[in-house]
């Protein structure tokens, strides 16, 4: 690991690897370390719909391994650290060509949350210290870069979430100390804050353990909302609760700084006038395991994970044992709809030095295989994954991997987890070399094609080997905001799959609706894949409006 002392070079950092890494692993998915050292920890990662994936950290780490271009410097008389800083704590990482670039950030966003909009662009909001209220604006380009907002929130907002809701606005809720939720773009009527009394309710004592609240976009257009062990839904528009889910069985909390991890399972039936809504959380860690870890007692991490149907008029979770204990896992959903459980560790919680024995083997689960068969355990890394870890999805199917620093700096010598600056690349098995002539590759619809709700669309593509036309579906995604092992605005919409036409010479045809509204797919830019034998293609860009 390169010693903290030595400044990456501007054009260092943009240097393109001509020799491609070496793979690891085989059956069970296999890993790519991408780069050795892009300079700044990836406590943050969003993909934008240029295939450039937007990474930051926080600016009070110190100086980071990666210089601002032509001799910038960031000059902030409140930072906690430093008050001129030439180093970057924000990268693009250009998956195309496997580079990086330094990005100019010039408020701290440490622990901070965010969306994509319609048009494309990253709205970033919060963070800590002369963070804590900004609103950060980033659009995708080959040169663009942060433009700040001074006092964009109506309060501190500090591992709060956020969710695009069905007209384009985002909704950001919660943070630390802050019983509320608020909006971006303000509009008249929505300036402040809207209380939240849950959050209150859900907070425990000195601990929390309901930061970073899971929030899914319902199909009713509603928002449900988990933290700490429990769950409402939230009618946002006349802030109120209509349903109150059960507590999980056996109380243990899953939210920040427990920390496990959610997803709302693939929407299917998106043609039906009642479409369910699947959530499902996995992993965190026991009741009283952070305040043990203050102490160096590090708690065994949970092995359960609990479902639930939150369209169901009576709803209860049900409980399900994973292979392996996880604590600080990511949850990323994978475009056969299938979920990667990855990263963490297993024992101990998220916070300073507070986590123990890194879970190197990511966990595959499978939600329409029968309950007691849904889980397969992955080939590891051997890169130890803890707090501040994140993981995301790429268009070609890639995981995108990197973080962990659970160090109040750069920490890279005499500790039990150095700072990583390393970028990996998980390849699930539906990317292994013995099943390339059943992927499909997308011949048409164009990438960045605009579409349409309840539109009509046909999908051609071709596949080398034999298709089984009754094994073909088409899947959309909307890229997330990753941090703290929860993915923010993450959505798999499951288009099913009309007729399958053959056109010869291998290239075939499948007709799909899109879905009918901005509750089901809020608008935006999705990945869209089409799926044969569960092995997804490489995605096109759609942008839904």
């Amino acid at each position: 690991m390169t010693p903290p002392n030595i400044i990456l070079s501007f054009l260092f950092c943009y240097f393109l690897l001509i020799a491609k890494p070496p793979l690891t692993g085989a059956a069970g998915g296999r890993w790519q370390v991408l780069q050795n050292n892009i300079g700044i920890t990836a406590m943050h990662m969003q993909l934008l719909n240029d295939d450039r994936v937007v990474i930051f950290d926080r600016t009070d780490f110190g100086k980071s391994n990666l210089s601002l271009p032509n001799g910038e410097c960031r000059r902030d008389p409140d930072d906690t650290v430093l008050k001129v800083d030439c180093t970057a704590h924000s990268a693009e990482y250009d998956v195309d060509t496997n580079t990086f670039r330094a990005l100019s950030v010039q408020t701290d966003v440490w622990c901070s949350s965010g969306a994509v909009m319609p048009d494309g662009r990253l709205i970033q909001t919060g963070g800590f210290n002369d963070g804590e209220r900004r609103v950060r604006i980033i659009q995708p380009c080959a040169t663009c870069d942060w433009q700040e907002v001074p006092n964009g929130l109506a309060a501190r907002r500090w591992y709060a979430t956020n969710h695009i809701l069905p007209d384009g606005r985002q909704i950001i809720i919660g943070g630390r100390k802050q019983f509320n939720f608020e909006y971006y773009p303000k509009s008249s009527g929505t300036t402040g804050t809207f209380k939240f009394p849950f959050l209150a309710q859900t907070n425990d004592a000195r601990i929390e353990n309901n930061l970073y609240p899971f929030v899914f976009l319902n199909v009713d257009g509603n928002l449900f909302v988990f933290a700490n062990n429990r769950a409402v839904l939230l009618d946002y528009k006349n802030n109120k609760i209509v349903k109150t889910y059960p507590q999980i069985p056996g109380g243990d909390p899953r939210s920040y700084p427990s920390t496990g991890s959610a997803v709302l399972l693939p929407l299917k039936n998106l043609q039906s006038q009642f479409a369910e809504a699947e959530v499902l959380v996995c992993g965190g860690a026991p009741k009283g395991s952070y305040a043990q870890g203050l102490k160096k007692n590090f708690v065994g991490a949970l092995d359960t994970c609990a479902r639930i149907k939150i369209t169901d008029p009576n709803p209860q979770w049900v409980m399900e044992t994973m292979p392996l204990a996880r604590v600080m896992g990511d949850m990323t959903l994978l475009p056969n709809g299938n979920v990667l459980i990855i990263n963490g560790a297993a024992s101990g919680t998220a916070g300073w030095e507070s986590g123990r024995d890194p879970v190197l083997n990511p966990v595959i689960y499978r939600p329409d295989n029968k309950l007691g068969s849904r889980f397969e355990t992955q080939n590891p890394t051997t890169i130890p994954l803890m707090y501040h870890s994140t993981a995301i999805l790429l268009r070609d199917g890639r995981v995108l991997v990197g973080g962990s620093n659970p160090h109040v700096g750069y920490s890279f010598t005499n500790v039990l987890f150095p700072t990583e600056l390393r970028l990996e690349a998980f390849y699930p098995a539906y990317l292994d070399t013995q099943v390339a002539n059943l992927r499909p590759k997308i011949v048409t619809t164009a990438s960045q094609t605009q579409i349409n709700y309840g539109q009509s669309l046909f999908v051609r593509f071709t596949v080398t080997g034999t298709l089984a036309p009754n094994l073909v579906s088409v899947t959309m995604v909307a890229p997330p905001l990753t941090t703290h092992s929860f993915s923010m605005n993450q959505r798999l919409l499951a288009l099913g799959a009309g007729k399958v036409t053959s056109l010869g010479k291998s290239t075939y045809q499948v007709q799909v609706t899109t879905p009918g509204s901005g509750i089901l797919a809020p608008s935006g830019f999705y990945l869209l894949f089409v799926v044969h034998q569960d092995i997804p293609s490489e995605g096109i860009w759609v942008q839904i409006k």
